[in-house]
């Protein structure tokens, strides 16, 4: 006979009996007790790959390359190369060795973008970097002012300072391009495959740096090309090849061909004697850079010489309208109101 659900009782409740108490299969009991992780180490991460990891460990003058997998809690997309974390398990480095990622350390900035300009949907591609490398090439590809100034908003928004590298140089000038950018005073470095890279080594020296362009530039050239160059290298220390493929530019669309499929930092030197090497990350070619998470405030602010001036502007000012302090500060010299419109230029991207 079935009751109806108005007539039941205790008898017609199902027990589970592997929570009943005192059964040998009982379920777990809940504990606010959390892991002890005062024995992590701290580790730098160097490659990401899907749900494995390579991290570096530094102690000492000893440097190993350990692989881990992230805790769980983490998240999947918790960790991206540059973070600083703290790993536990086998830290051995030995094959088929494998650590854990608990935690991932405060990030000093973080180069992100978002997808096709929605604000939502943020991707972080690098953390705790020290300069941006702008790739572009003079023709094949042809350089972008769009891409060169978005980069150049989120260098600026997160405290990163901005260099060019323009790459062949044995197929034209570039210098009518590069001449947008004089004003804002950024380091800016000519180069084709036989280039002498010593003065390109010596800015890179004991810094991080991520390389950022698009397909086809040639960034992977140039990555080969500086490490070859390098007295040091991550294959000295886990003897395994990091140089990158290299691809065409395709001749219909006039874009190149992805051959990076993932973040990964290298190590070089700074042909100087000691151990003042830089690391540089490598991206892959980038297709579409949006910015539409940055405030137009935060990247202006980084510019001291504006600092009183953007003080007196009204609440959530674009600094790119007839009311911004800006456009009535006397203090300003010609060198100031150059740099000043070729900011707002970069910002006008947005």
């Amino acid at each position: 006979m079935v009751r109806s659900k108005k007539n039941w009782d205790e008898d017609d409740v199902r027990i589970n009996k592997s929570r009943q108490f005192g059964s040998s299969n009982k379920a777990r009991p809940r504990t606010k007790d959390r892991p002890d992780y005062s024995s992590a180490q701290t580790a730098t991460i160097i490659e990401v790959d899907r749900g494995r990891v390579q991290c570096l460990i530094q102690s000492g003058g000893t440097k190993t390359i350990i692989t881990a997998m992230k805790a769980r809690e983490l998240g999947k997309k918790s960790v991206v190369v540059g973070d600083l974390v703290s790993v536990v398990g086998d830290l051995s480095g030995s094959e088929g060795s494998l650590a854990r990622v608990v935690t991932v350390l405060d990030r000093k900035n973080s180069l992100t973008r978002t997808i096709d300009d929605h604000a939502n949907d943020e991707r972080i591609i690098v953390a705790n970097v020290d300069q941006m490398a702008i790739v572009i090439a003079t023709t094949n590809p042809e350089p972008r002012e769009g891409f060169v100034d978005r980069a150049l908003v989120v260098a600026y928004d997160q405290g990163i300072e901005p260099i060019i590298i323009m790459t062949k140089q044995d197929l034209a000038s570039g210098n009518s391009f590069l001449e947008t950018y004089k004003d804002l005073e950024i380091k800016i470095f000519k180069i084709d495959k036989s280039s002498d890279l010593s003065k390109l080594q010596h800015a890179l020296s004991n810094k991080v740096t991520v390389l950022l362009g698009h397909s086809g530039v040639g960034k992977s050239t140039l990555v080969n090309n500086l490490l070859e160059s390098s007295e040091y290298k991550v294959s000295d220390i886990n003897n395994e090849s990091k140089l990158r493929a290299t691809g065409d530019v395709n001749e219909v669309t006039g874009r190149g061909r992805h051959t990076s499929s993932s973040a990964i930092a290298l190590s070089l030197s700074s042909s100087f004697k000691g151990e003042n090497y830089g690391w540089i990350i490598d991206t892959p070619g980038v297709r579409s850079f949006g910015i539409a998470h940055v405030q137009p405030s935060r990247v202006i602010s980084a510019f001291p010489e504006f600092t009183q001036a953007i003080s007196l502007c009204p609440k959530n000012c674009s600094h790119n309208e007839e009311a911004c302090a800006l456009n009535d500060w006397s203090d300003f010299s010609e060198k100031d109101l150059a740099r000043l419109a070729s900011l707002r230029r970069v910002l006008s991207v947005k």
